[in-house]
């Protein structure tokens, strides 16, 4: 086995561990919390054949196969002796578990991970203003966001793509910081924080291959009165979204954030037509009316 084959599977594990437990480093993991990754990606496997009508018996992960087989056999061992004769991990097994999470195949997640993030080189603290961190709280989780690129004039045909960003925000271990990872076409992925200043909500993100930095920021009325009842939920937000185009010139978009169950979250963003089942009426409603959404950014 390569360095460079171990370098690859250690970012597989390094994702898994950030994927399901928020733990930046493979070896923050658990033996136990490896166990419960596995029953997370067996469950996966079983329902991605449930939807594809596939009736064969699903080939499932040993309960020990990432601690066992990947930790303790490969990325250990080679932690306490670099001259260890190592064997290639099965191909078609960690092919297995990339699927599930939305890439092609192992390949397809190596070159979709060639870049890393680097959230310290954004800044979006605003001095002495308490942060209102019972709402950001509440922003913890999967979202899906839909935006439309209307054309400049309203008499243009309109463009029925839809664009479905899958994004989660989650709380940092180690900074105590509020953080987003967002994807794009082709598995291009985003990074960003956040934060809450009273009733508003700030997003500042960038991308891990090419500086598009974005800014977003909504606004939910009376929030502090709403956090008051402990049953209150907050499913749908609506952002300005601004960022610098590649001619320079600045452009603007209406998004609609929507809150998504993690069991039936889609981790990739897809591009759906506005007629398409799989929008929430709510949305495309909210998008229909192009009146309301449209910005004018000259």
């Amino acid at each position: 086995m390569k360095k460079e084959d171990l370098e690859h599977l250690e970012k597989l594990m390094n994702f898994l561990s950030l994927h399901f437990l928020k733990k930046n480093r493979w070896e923050d993991v658990t033996k136990t919390e490896w166990s419960y990754i596995v029953e997370e990606l067996n469950e996966l496997i079983t329902s991605d054949l449930k939807e594809k009508n596939i009736t064969k018996n699903a080939d499932l992960l040993g309960s020990n196969y990432l601690y066992e087989h990947l930790i303790i056999n490969k990325l250990k061992k080679y932690s306490q002796n670099e001259a260890a004769v190592l064997s290639k991990p099965n191909l078609a097994k960690l092919s297995q578990i990339v699927r599930v999470l939305g890439y092609t195949n192992y390949i397809d997640f190596i070159n979709s991970h060639t870049g890393s993030f680097n959230f310290n080189d954004l800044r979006i603290d605003m001095n002495n203003t308490k942060q209102n961190t019972a709402l950001l709280d509440r922003l913890i989780g999967c979202w899906y966001s839909y935006n439309r690129n209307l054309p400049e004039s309203p008499l243009q045909a309109k463009d029925d793509r839809i664009w479905r960003s899958a994004m989660e925000i989650y709380k940092s271990e180690t900074s105590g910081e509020y953080l987003i990872e967002r994807s794009g076409g082709d598995h291009h992925k985003y990074f960003g924080k956040l934060t809450a200043y009273s009733d508003y909500v700030f997003i500042i993100m960038n991308s891990n291959t090419f500086i598009r930095q974005r800014h977003f920021i909504s606004r939910i009325k009376d929030i502090h009165e709403k956090l008051k009842n402990p049953e209150y939920k907050l499913h749908e937000m609506h952002f300005i979204s601004t960022c610098i185009s590649f001619n320079q010139e600045p452009i603007a978009l209406f998004e609609i954030f929507q809150k998504a169950d993690r069991k039936s979250f889609v981790p990739d963003s897809i591009s759906f037509p506005i007629d398409s089942s799989e929008i929430p009426n709510s949305i495309v409603k909210q998008l229909e009316d192009t009146e309301s959404n449209r910005i004018d950014y000259k």
